[in-house]
């Protein structure tokens, strides 16, 4: 867990961006509009009855105007706000106080959580995980310091894009696999290598790993892979060539694998074990 020193002149910041959050702050531009729109009201209820269809048409239009005015306030509001929190989160950014960034995308296989630190990506979550579930993990095993920053993933997001749309084969993103460790991690080290539109088998993987009979222990690694798509586990499949099991559920995984097999067919690219296509 990162334990780097907040600054007194920097706490500020932080404490911004958690009043920013909260819901239960008003703004007083909304309450004066409000207020505005009540008094208009008493005040036309007083007026003489004796040109009551005056009286509606200028009810009518004060209200007209009144809604106007609180539209207008509501929007210079919320730009204003949007304004004001990315500078917050630019400072945050520019003082080191993010220790992991997230953001979440639309995909053919649903909303996907990203979220990175300094060092790259470092999880990609799918719907069925639970997203709020990951990032109190994340916050629990990295740092608390975790904060809604898209614009730190736009090149992750970019390139998920272009990759559903079959423009992209191989992604070019740093990537931070501190979530993994050990053999797992060496799985993780050996996906790379499986071409895109290929497919291998729990054993081979293993095998690529440096340990040719941990096969169960591949497929585990498999299932808990903090960066699915990223690092394609969804290439592995079992011996009989059936799919097997995936983070993202079994349509996910099937989903992928057809993708890719319609992507190197229109590039003509025959994918095998540890070539690069794309």
């Amino acid at each position: 867990m990162n334990t780097a020193h907040t600054s007194n002149d920097t706490r500020w910041l932080l404490a911004a961006l958690d009043a920013d959050a909260d819901p239960s702050n008003t703004t007083t531009s909304n309450t004066t509009s409000n207020t505005t729109s009540s008094d208009t009201t008493t005040g036309n209820t007083t007026t003489s009855n004796t040109t009551s269809s005056d009286t509606t048409t200028n009810n009518t239009t004060t209200s007209n105007t009144t809604t106007n005015n609180t539209t207008t306030s509501n929007t210079a509001t919320g730009n204003t706000d949007t304004m004001r929190r990315r500078r917050l989160i630019a400072a945050a950014r520019a003082e080191g106080l993010i220790d992991v960034a997230y953001r979440s995308v639309d995909s053919p296989l649903g909303s996907l959580l990203l979220a990175a630190t300094p060092l790259g990506v470092v999880r990609v979550g799918f719907t069925t995980e639970g997203h709020d579930r990951i990032l109190d993990h994340l916050a629990s095993v990295i740092s608390p310091r975790v904060l809604h920053d898209p614009a730190a993933l736009d090149d992750a997001a970019c390139q998920l894009d272009e990759y559903f749309a079959g423009r992209r084969q191989r992604f070019d993103l740093a990537l931070d696999r501190r979530l993994a460790s050990g053999f797992r991690r060496e799985v993780l080290t050996a996906l790379a290598g499986v071409a895109y539109g290929a497919t291998v088998s729990y054993a081979a993987l293993a095998a690529a790993a440096g340990r040719p009979t941990a096969v169960r222990a591949a497929a585990s690694a498999c299932s808990h892979n903090p960066l699915p798509v990223l690092l394609p586990c969804h290439r592995v499949v079992r011996a009989d060539g059936s799919p097997g099991e995936y983070l993202g559920g079994r349509t996910a995984k099937q989903a992928l694998l057809r993708l890719e097999q319609l992507g190197a067919a229109r590039s003509g690219e025959c994918g095998r074990w540890g070539a690069r296509t794309g």
